[in-house]
């Protein structure tokens, strides 16, 4: 009876993690409490996962990745890069090589953040989409987290179970010759054909003055002197040129939602409005309205000293503080100096007055600031400057000693002096120390709906071994082996592996999927090591959906890439990866 209570917790845990609506480090605190409610596991063991060292590890690595982001290693290496006259293709070979490289020492959407503005800048000068660059760079970094220990924490969590279950852990680089040799191939594939089937969402056209946004979404308001004042709705798109739409108008605080074509506007009246960079320029000069932002500003000051404001497009990162929050409800102007002037949201319309929409991850927000003020309002607000701003370096601060650090600790890991999660404490602790990162950062560098993630679903695991669930799961899987060989076998648990770090996080498929390959090893009385690696590599296989990873997401808007685009390149990635991975396993872990 248990065994069915944990299947059917673990059923409802991956229907709300696709679905999408709740959070997923809730989603794996509501699991974590129906086991200790049905008696499956007892508090002390529920919490476990908490002090579980690949839960350590993970925020360890994630403070040391902001410490090696902070000292501006990353900007000098980028800084060599943007030197160079190249053709698109090696520059895309040399982007790409550069995340993936930085990905197997250091956290994945760190790398990929730091690359972006100078792919959004290289697509700009050349008068290109940044959907050339930015899914190619998105999907290197999934690849370059596959070859050590440290570079995803699927790789993490293997380890340890590993460790739990045969009494010692994969090493640092036990995972590099799959993960190399994935990772080449990959590669190769992406910057000759795979960047091709990418579609140029953005219009390359005028791409010289900013960086264009398809459906941004934006407020104007109706001033005296606007040619729409006392103008019925239908007339219009004889008083603009472009193509922008009315989405609704506020009046005396009361909405009114797709106004009819006789609705005639007045002054005052606040008007939502959709489209491009472009065709939004051209309806404010048209109309002689004003963004809303800017009449705050005008309000507050008294006057427009726009000599003094810039304007910056930003995407909201995964660890931004203004996640699931708006503008109005944190007090926006107030707190950071900045104005929201519009967001752009893909494949989702937005039906919100822009200062109460919540800000998701992967969001591109126009904000308008301070010149002297502005770079700091972003990183306060964590959010990463687009092309508008063009690509600067500040001077590099603390390279070599940041640098030294994370090497020293790597040499102790690697020579099995320290255990991996005490020896990136110790390098997190120098780090802060010696002042490469400031005390108030080191809560915001650590990814914590990550980190609860994994610590309630870590038990979900073990109660699914307690009851016996993933024996019985492995037995169904065990019986493929009358009409498949052995090696069939670890392809259906890699295709498994794939196919739910599509759809759910990929740390928690793989808390999931490790005990289920262990007893499968186990009934085929071969080795376990083939098909823990064969489940480490399909974690990290999320190229399908833009939901599967954080990487994935964050390229999105910046992109403007629809749901449907990661499967034109993901879905032929990862068939080369199965064709790939499968031999290296065998050869590198024989059964």
């Amino acid at each position: 009876m248990e065994m069915y209570i944990v299947f059917a917790i673990l059923f409802l845990a991956l229907v709300l993690f696709a679905w999408g609506k709740i959070r997923y480090d809730l989603v794996a605190i509501i699991c974590l409490l129906l086991l200790v409610f049905s008696s499956i596991l007892s508090a002390e063991e529920a919490f476990l996962g908490f002090s579980h060292p690949a839960v350590i590890t993970v925020g360890m690595i994630l403070v040391v990745s902001h410490g090696l982001v902070r000292s501006g290693l990353i900007e000098q290496l980028a800084k060599v890069l943007l030197e160079q006259k190249l053709s698109f293709s090696k520059e895309l070979i040399l982007l790409c090589v550069f995340v993936c490289v930085a990905s197997a020492f250091m956290n994945n959407v760190g790398a990929l953040a730091m690359t972006m503005p100078l792919a959004v800048f290289l697509a700009q000068k050349r008068e290109m989409s940044p959907s050339s660059y930015l899914m190619p760079i998105a999907f290197a970094s999934l690849l370059g987290g596959m070859i050590t220990l440290i570079g995803t924490p699927p790789n993490i969590i293997i380890s340890t179970i590993r460790a739990e279950q045969l009494g010692e852990p994969f090493k640092m680089f036990d995972f590099a010759p799959v993960g190399i040799g994935v990772a080449l191939i990959g590669l190769v594939f992406i910057v000759t054909l795979g960047w091709k089937l990418v579609p140029q969402r953005i219009s390359k056209e005028d791409n010289s003055n900013k960086f264009n946004v398809n459906d941004y979404i934006t407020e104007v308001i109706i001033t005296k002197e606007s040619t729409l004042k006392d103008q019925p709705h239908h007339q219009i798109y004889k008083l603009v040129e472009g193509n922008v739409q009315i989405l609704n108008i506020i009046r005396d605080k009361q909405f009114t939602y797709a106004p009819g074509r006789y609705f005639v506007f007045k002054e005052g009246d606040i008007i939502s409005i959709q489209g491009d960079s472009d065709d939004l320029k051209a309806f404010i000069k048209d109309t002689k309205t004003t963004l809303v932002g800017e009449q705050v500003e005008k309000d507050t000051t008294g006057q427009s000293s726009m000599d003094s404001v810039q304007l910056v497009e930003a995407v909201v990162m995964q660890n931004s503080p203004i996640l699931n929050r708006s503008a109005a409800d944190m007090m926006m102007s107030f707190r950071y100096g900045v104005n929201l002037l519009a967001i752009s949201r893909q494949n989702q319309k937005i039906r919100k007055r822009i200062d109460h929409v919540k800000f998701q991850i992967g969001d591109v927000v126009l904000l308008q600031g301070d010149n002297d003020k502005i770079d700091e309002a972003l990183e306060s607000m964590g959010c990463l400057p687009l092309a508008d701003r063009g690509i600067s370096f500040g001077e590099p601060k603390n390279i070599f000693l940041s640098l030294g650090i994370f090497i020293m600790s790597l040499g102790l890991i690697v020579g099995g002096v320290l255990d991996v999660q005490v020896g990136f404490t110790l390098a997190a602790l120098l780090m802060i120390l010696s002042k490469i990162i400031p005390l108030r950062e080191i809560y915001t560098a650590v990814d914590w709906p990550v980190l609860i993630l994994l610590s309630a679903l870590l038990p979900l695991g073990f109660a699914l071994e307690k009851t016996g669930g993933a024996q019985f799961l492995a037995e169904k899987i065990l019986m493929l082996q009358e009409s498949f060989p052995v090696w069939g076998i670890l392809t259906v648990i890699l295709l498994v592996t794939m196919f739910l770090s599509d759809v759910i996080n990929n740390a928690a498929t793989v808390v999931l999927m490790a005990p289920i390959a262990l007893n499968v090893a186990e009934g085929l009385q071969v080795s376990s090591d083939p098909f823990l690696m064969a489940v480490a590599i399909g974690g990290s296989c999320a190229f399908l959906t833009p939901i599967g990873h954080q990487s994935n997401a964050l390229v999105m808007g910046p992109g403007g890439y629809k749901f449907t685009d990661y499967l034109r390149l993901g879905a032929p990635l990862e068939l080369l990866i199965i064709l790939i991975s499968i031999p290296l396993i065998l050869l590198f872990w024989p059964i």
